[in-house]
């Protein structure tokens, strides 16, 4: 016969470490960031790789901060605790942006946005979508994409030379494209990041902090792509301004 405390070992199912709950915590919040909408609690489980009781445990604390809720069907979407949080990321090029943002995007008939570089990706910190325009390319904050692809990553390159950018061991070569860039302040994509979608993008220095970029993305304009790419040159450098 098994003993008591052996059985109870074999039902017990072992605790976590503070840790890998912080891990898996994260790793539910970036899963339900980058969702096209809210997912039941199965889909959440398998998206992380754990047991439904598991991703129900660390959606219930999540749900205590206000980081996910649940709809009327149960399903797990981001929650109001995280725009909070938000707000306070790179606070200062939000704030400064933000206007910039707005008349780029109202001017030109074009979604613009602020990128910035996390590891080997660029982030959409911000976006303003223009007041009246039926047909526009959605950005939303918290998208990802490869820092070596599209027009904001060549731009946050261009704001190094090509041997500071290698000192700083990325892991990333850096595009002949931002050499350019830098010479011009301004670089553009096409079809890179997404099918049929052009991007311009200047840098945007940030004191004691990384570049960010700032962008616009299109899939047609009857602007100039040079005075659209001078035009948010301008506005970067606005921006800069008011971070020294």
């Amino acid at each position: 016969m098994t003993p008591p405390a052996a059985a109870a070992g074999k039902e017990a199912a072992p605790q976590a470490s503070p840790s890998q709950t912080l891990s898996r915590g994260i790793r539910a919040l970036e899963i339900m960031a980058a969702a096209p909408g809210p997912l039941t609690i199965a889909e959440l489980a398998d998206a992380m790789g754990v047991h439904r009781s598991v991703a129900y445990r660390i959606l219930r604390t999540l749900e205590d901060h206000s980081l996910l809720v649940r709809d009327d069907a149960g399903r797990v979407q981001p929650g109001p605790g995280l725009a909070v949080l938000a707000r306070g990321v790179s606070r200062n090029l939000q704030s400064a942006a933000l206007p910039e943002l707005t008349q780029l995007a109202n001017s030109l008939d074009m979604t613009a946005f602020v990128a910035v570089w996390d590891h080997h990706d660029c982030i959409t910190l911000v976006t303003v979508e223009p007041r009246h325009s039926g047909a526009t390319v959605a950005q939303h904050p918290g998208t990802r994409h490869p820092i070596n692809a599209g027009a904001p990553g060549i731009a946050i390159q261009s704001a190094l030379s090509e041997e500071d950018w290698d000192r700083l061991a990325t892991g990333v070569p850096y595009r002949p494209e931002a050499a350019e860039a830098r010479r011009r302040g301004y670089s553009a994509s096409h079809d890179e990041v997404i099918a049929g979608v052009s991007s311009l993008a200047a840098p945007v220095r940030v004191p004691g902090g990384r570049p960010a970029a700032l962008a616009v993305v299109y899939i047609r304009s009857a602007h100039d792509p040079d005075a659209v790419g001078a035009a948010i040159a301008e506005s970067a450098a606005r921006i800069e301004s008011q971070l020294v």
